[in-house]
């Protein structure tokens, strides 16, 4: 035995213990996390127990304890029976020994159930000791990044493989253990030493030396002071919260994490090989799992709600093919967002990314062509690019997706052209029935004609669970209330207020004329006189005097500038600034820098915004206090919305406030709009409601409307009150005249 064997050896050695040290540090660092864990969780334990009445232990065993008499003396809630104990509860009258000892292990158990439950929220108005620890013990791990995560693993793997063979190797450190070692033994020296030195070959090759020392440093670095530490955390909320729940244990419900998938699919899914090597950035569970489910099914709707990451989620799957070997990429998006998918490229994945847009997409083009990456377009621009070659594209990713799901429109046309030439295909869209079944069968179609097939006209009418099961093997949808149990509260107050004269008088203008535009916006009619812009300026002063950010929402242009006038006066006198409007006619890029430029503001802020164009892609989570000025025609377009705002990364409570007027088109359009929600839940959410059937669905915005103007035509006593007839001016203002919005209640082009 040489000294090349020996310096092998010697090289295991030192790989080895490097590994093992890693692994000790990296475990110190979540010990900490775990530590200033758990007096938050005790506290929130005790908290939840002395809600819960002593009573509510009866439904723990079963109705068969007596508890009236511990009830008596004294121990009215759980929390009490706990801190008194078995001896205590034995001095009660009545209370024989065992029945003290179930009583208590009923507590423990209900205890037990309640810690399973509790979720840490981390108030950053109001920072205490005990939070901030947990800040800080987090902010190490989150600092390491996702390459210390990963050399962790790679430290395992690496330990578990060396330490047999390091054992078998031992005799070949002296010459004396050779010498006296018999030819057996020898032999399994030298195989041992052979299979080392592969291992070790193979881990400098592939840089782990260096990876490891690297997550070292990372996790014995200095702490950063708290202030820094609690920005920190403010920035980046959402990597926090995902390693907390890891480290908690407390990931979602595996079901509601995997989308209530049909087990085959789900087994399918989670067996899929995941390469995360070129992120940035460390995904939550549900997050991995949706990037597993468009490399496994190939072609899929990934449907989540608003504010669950799906963008990160598509480009870990691109990253995921990168690092398998493909080199093109195909991102389709609504102008507004192509910004934001640039941005979130290049700061979340190692991928190239070329923007194809403008005057020179064309040259972009043919340079992405060469180099590879990820080109982002939008829609429009999509239609001027050759089709590629079957195979040419890794991947093609269209975001929002259901603004293609009429077949008949050229954007969807070009879609679908360039979807049937690619392998891989990922539509992305929260809201992806909006208010017809058959327009998610258009979007299915491009990606599973067989599927497709299957979800016929009636294809619903069993209920939405056999719907759901139908489209499983192309959609995958999770809820927020599901998988981020650390969102702050979402608080939604509908504000009802009676109008004035001049509000009365407006509106009935409108109702006459039979624009239902104009009856949907005539509480701003007369500015001074108005009674929902009173109360937006009671709340947004509320707002400013609280240091909060505020984003008004308002499907019309005109009232945007109304209220953009009516807050100039608090703007003046020092109540932060007000940014915007962003309308449909604000350039895809100035939109960003808008929200740019209000998440920056230091204090109190107001971005106006029109809810088609900033409800679509932009994230908004500066803002704490939405205020919606009317109600809209979809529910998803203020779910999406509010979405904006209360999302993952959001670290204040959401206070949402909808300006409605009794009596008139706003009451109507409320109960239109919750019967919607209860429908696009039955069949976009998990639920059994069986009643539910496509053609309750399939309800036309424009025949709403029609019977909105009739119904107050015939109420207020002027017009024709026709349902079945049309007027021009009714017509006209179903259009979206003079709102910026377009025929199909789209803002207006940019």
């Amino acid at each position: 035995m040489g000294r090349r064997e020996r310096e092998t050896v010697a090289r295991a050695t030192g790989l080895y213990e490097a590994a093992r040290s890693l692994a000790d540090d990296h475990a110190r660092a979540v010990e900490a996390v775990r530590a200033a864990l758990r007096p938050i969780e005790d506290a929130a334990v005790e908290r939840a127990l002395d809600a819960i009445p002593v009573a509510r232990l009866q439904d723990a065993t079963g109705g068969r304890l007596r508890l009236s008499e511990v009830d008596h003396s004294g121990l009215h809630t759980v929390r009490q029976v706990l801190d008194a104990g078995s001896y205590r509860l034995r001095q009660v009258p009545g209370v024989a020994g065992r029945t003290a000892d179930q009583i208590v292990a009923a507590a423990r158990q209900l205890a037990d159930a309640v810690r399973d439950t509790v979720a840490v929220h981390i108030d950053v108005d109001r920072p205490e000791p005990r939070t901030t620890a947990l800040v800080m013990a987090l902010h190490v791990l989150v600092e390491a990044g996702p390459d210390a995560r990963r050399a962790v693993g790679a430290a395992a793997v690496l330990a578990e493989r060396l330490a047999p063979l390091l054992a078998d190797a031992r005799p070949a450190a002296g010459r004396l253990s050779m010498l006296v070692a018999g030819p057996d033994k020898k032999a399994r020296v030298l195989t041992a030493v052979e299979e080392i030195r592969t291992v070790v070959s193979e881990a400098e090759q592939a840089g782990t030396p260096e990876a490891l020392a690297q997550a070292s440093v990372d996790l014995l670095r200095g702490p950063s002071t708290e202030l820094a530490v609690r920005v920190d955390f403010e920035l980046r909320s959402a990597e926090y919260y995902g390693l907390l729940a890891e480290i908690s244990g407390r990931a979602p419900d595996t079901a509601a994490a995997e989308g209530f998938l049909p087990d085959g699919i789900a087994e399918r899914v989670r067996g899929q090989r995941f390469d995360d090597s070129g992120l940035r950035v460390s995904l939550r569970g549900y997050q991995a799992f949706g990037a597993r489910f468009a490399l496994a099914q190939r072609r899929v709707i990934l449907g989540d709600e608003m504010g669950l990451g799906k963008t990160i989620q598509a480009l870990a799957a691109l990253a995921h093919l990168a690092a398998e070997g493909q080199s093109h990429f195909v991102v389709v998006c609504p102008a507004s967002v192509l910004v934001n998918w640039t941005r979130e490229t290049e700061a979340r994945t190692s991928l190239n990314v070329t923007p194809l847009r403008g005057p020179d997409r064309r040259r972009a083009f043919a340079d992405w062509k060469e180099r590879g990456g990820v080109a982002v377009t939008t829609f429009e621009a999509l239609r001027g690019f050759p089709v590629p070659v079957r195979g040419g594209i890794g991947m093609l990713v269209v975001d929002e997706a259901h603004c293609v799901k009429n077949p008949q429109a050229l954007r969807s046309q070009a879609v679908a052209r360039w979807a049937r030439r690619c392998e891989r295909v990922l539509f992305m869209t929260g809201t992806p029935m909006e208010n017809r079944v058959a327009e998610f069968r258009n979007l299915v179609h491009m990606l599973d004609k067989t599927v497709a097939t299957r979800i016929g006209d009636h294809a619903g009418l069993p209920g939405s669970v056999a719907f759901r099961k139908t489209v499983a093997p192309v959609y995958l949808r999770r809820n927020q209330v599901d998988v981020l149990a650390e969102l702050p509260a979402l608080q939604q107050t509908d504000e009802w207020e009676e109008p004035s004269p001049a509000d009365e008088e407006a509106y009935r203008e409108a109702v006459r004329s039979g624009n239902f535009m104009a009856m949907r916006r005539a509480a701003y009619a007369r500015p001074e006189q108005s009674a929902k812009l009173v109360r937006l300026r009671e709340i947004v002063h509320e707002a400013r005097e609280n240091g909060l950010k505020v984003v008004v929402f308002s499907a019309f242009r005109d009232v945007l500038d109304v209220v953009r006038e009516a807050l100039a006066a608090g703007t003046r006198s020092g109540g932060g600034p007000v940014i915007g409007p962003l309308t449909g006619n604000v350039p895809p890029e100035r939109r960003q820098l808008l929200v740019d430029e209000f998440a920056a503001v230091s204090g109190p802020a107001v971005l106006l915004a029109q809810i088609q164009a900033a409800g679509l892609g932009l994230n908004l989570q500066a803002a704490s206090v939405v205020i919606i000025c009317e109600p809209q025609l979809k529910p998803t377009v203020e779910q999406q919305a509010v979405a904006r705002a209360h999302r993952m990364g959001q670290v204040r409570p959401v206070r949402v406030h909808r300006l409605l007027a009794p009596g008139g088109v706003d009451e109507q359009m409320v109960r239109m709009l919750e019967r919607k929600a209860r429908l696009f839940d039955a069949y976009a959410r998990r639920s059994a409601l069986a009643e539910a059937t496509p053609e309750a669905v399939d309800v036309s915005d424009t025949e709403l409307a029609r019977r909105i103007v009739a119904e107050e035509q015939i109420r207020l006593g002027c017009g024709t009150g026709h349902v079945d007839g049309e007027p021009e001016a009714t017509m006209a203002g179903l259009r979206g005249t003079d709102t910026g919005e377009a025929a199909d209640g789209r803002p207006a082009p940019s």
